[in-house]
């Protein structure tokens, strides 16, 4: 807001003498709402000394000639302006109606320059080949009358369909030679807005949008009108977006950068940059917009954004925008609302140091649309969602690893209660600032230890509803889905083990190869969550699939010989030790350090009665 005030200052004191702005900034960080600040802010100074004129280049890239586009657009303002005021203004109509008729002499300029084109590559019909030439000649031999004009007009219309429409009821003045045009219509437009006594003010914006022809034809355009007298105007692009526009534009010249920053710098005089988002200011933006999206009065969101603002500007002393002082600011809030001040509050930190949003507002407001279309969907079909939960899990979606995000959704996918348990130790000491343990690969960064440090913990939470309402980009397929009827119910029955069972293991034996390797990995998911090994039931149920033969029984001695010996007690010993292909588990065990006293013992026993 600071910035756009500037500006706006800058204009208003500029007193009526020619200013040119460039806003500058990358995709998203605000640029088109600091251009709108900025005209509020001169509206609130006088709205009567000046005349706003938005011109977006990139909604007639494609479908009109900017340069005549933006010079009608501001040709056509003038005049309504002077038909407001034209009881106290003379002859400001007339004079606005002639910037008009001027605007279609260039229109008609650019038609015919079209028509010349044609003409050299053979385009026009023979029959309009002569024609042509004689109307073109016409309008370049030094002198343009109505005859001229009208010869060409008919001409081309009739040689180019996109010529149609374009010249309307044109009255051309009579005589001038184009650069004399150029000067006639600079002194007309400089003499109406004196009459008139306002400050033009033409804000350009998405050029940065626009293919480099487009993007240079409106910078071209504007010298037309730069450094006339009552005129200001703003230009929004990223300027590293223009700058690559204009070497194009000089395609097959060798350019360095300081003629390329040049050509720009001249018709900039006053460059700003919209700043970077804090995380004052990213946690402001975003309770503003759960504010806005509320049902609060709108009197009320007025008062809210006012002192927000407010507030915002005194950050540097130390003060903070947070949710104890945004919900002492609103009378009467709701549950729901303070709920989403809360998660606001503790998202906005992520949200601007994540390299994936890194405070931008357009991504901002984004992910809390799809939030809100999420919220929705859960709502309308009857799906119970925790809303800070559904929040967590789009955070990753959006800034974590694309793959880490798949793990994620497969242990909630794969889990019969969906949770995704193996979260459990680094969600607990992420919330005590411990060091997190074990975190590899896609795993292993900045973004995951905050996220992880976020409330609600997720591993303890039924994930499936928050899923289910998420499925754009993975598809729910959970490890039964992936079975056939004998092996889901195979996988149902493993799970629920509480003793070793040779009635399930011959049902197993029946199941491929495939299934089985999907029961265990389900089965192995659930035992990397456990701490202490002594008799848990997940251990009963890998026991009983090792006696079905096949790859899956190497896969379960891998992890059986990995786990730590401080995690290991004498009670898991007896129920390996008869197992053949747990020897090598057994003997391995006893090379750890941190194994326990009673677990070598138990293992020594082990051996001694089996004659080893």
């Amino acid at each position: 807001r600071y910035v756009a005030d500037i500006a706006a200052e800058m204009i208003a004191q500029a007193d009526g003498r020619p200013l040119s702005l460039g806003v500058s900034g990358s995709w998203g960080v605000g640029k088109s709402s600091m251009m709108k600040l900025l005209a509020q802010s001169l509206r609130e100074k006088s709205n009567e000394k000046f005349l706003f004129v938005e011109f977006n280049a990139w909604l007639y890239q494609g479908f009109d000639d900017t340069r005549a586009a933006l010079m009608e657009i501001i040709a056509r303002a003038i005049l309504a302006r002077a038909e407001e005021q034209k009881g106290t203004v003379g002859k400001a109509v007339e004079k606005a109606k002639g910037l008009l008729a001027r605007v279609s002499w260039f229109r008609l300029a650019s038609v015919s320059a079209t028509t010349v084109a044609a003409l050299a590559v053979g385009l026009p019909p023979v029959g309009l080949l002569g024609e042509g030439i004689s109307a073109v000649k016409g309008l370049f031999d030094g002198s343009v009358d109505q005859k001229d004009i009208d010869q060409a007009a008919n001409v081309a219309s009739r040689a180019a369909e996109g010529g149609k429409g374009l010249i309307g009821t044109a009255t051309a003045p009579q005589g001038p030679t184009p650069p004399q045009a150029i000067h006639d219509f600079r002194d007309a437009l400089e003499d109406t807005l004196r009459e008139l006594d306002v400050t033009l003010v033409v804000l350009i914006d998405d050029l940065d949008r626009c293919l480099p022809p487009a993007a240079i034809a409106t910078l071209e355009a504007m010298r037309l009108f730069l450094f006339l007298k009552k005129t200001a105007f703003v230009i929004a692009a990223d300027d590293t977006v223009i700058r690559e526009a204009v070497r194009a534009h000089f395609k097959g010249m060798t350019l360095n950068d300081d003629l390329v920053t040049n050509y720009f710098d001249k018709l900039i005089q006053v460059p700003l940059r919209v700043p970077p988002l804090g995380t004052q200011d990213v946690r402001a933006y975003l309770m503003m917009l759960f504010v806005e999206n509320s049902t609060l009065p709108q009197t009320e969101k007025d008062k809210i954004r006012t002192a927000v603002s407010v507030r915002l500007g005194e950050t540097w002393t130390g003060k903070r925008v947070d949710r104890a002082f945004v919900a002492s600011q609103i009378s009467g809030a709701t549950p729901t609302l303070l709920a989403q001040l809360d998660l606001a509050d503790r998202i906005a930190p992520i949200l601007t140091t994540s390299t994936k949003i890194a405070g931008n507002p357009r991504l901002i407001k984004r992910f809390l649309n799809t939030l809100s279309i999420r919220t929705s969907i859960a709502r309308a079909q009857k799906v119970s969602v925790d809303e800070t939960a559904l929040a967590k899990m789009l955070l990753f979606e959006r800034c974590g690893s694309e793959k880490a995000y798949a793990e994620l959704l497969a242990a909630i996918n794969e889990s019969s209660d969906g949770k995704p348990v193996f979260l459990a130790p680094w969600e607990e000491a992420a919330l005590k600032n411990s060091e997190i343990p074990k975190l590899e690969g896609d795993w292993n960064s900045d973004f995951v230890r905050e996220w992880l440090a976020l409330q609600p913990p997720l591993a303890d939470l039924n994930l499936q509803g928050v899923v289910y309402v998420s499925r754009e980009h993975l598809p729910i397929i959970t490890a039964a889905d992936r079975l056939s009827s004998e092996g889901a119910e195979l996988l149902e029955a493993v799970v629920k083990l509480n003793a070793e069972s040779a009635a399930v293991g011959n049902k197993l034996k029946t199941l491929t190869a495939k299934e089985l390797g999907i029961i265990t990995e389900r089965i192995l998911g659930r035992a990397r969550t456990l701490n202490t090994w002594g008799t848990p039931n997940e251990l009963f149920g890998l026991l009983t699939l090792a006696q079905a033969p096949g790859e899956h029984v190497q896969t379960i001695t891998r992890f059986l010989q990995g786990l730590a010996g401080s995690q290991l007690t004498a009670a898991i010993v007896p129920l390996l030790a008869d197992k053949p292909w747990a020897t090598s588990i057994l003997s391995g065990w006893l090379s750890k350090a941190d194994l326990k006293d009673p677990v070598k013992k138990a293992i020594a026993a082990a051996s001694k009665k089996a004659g080893k």
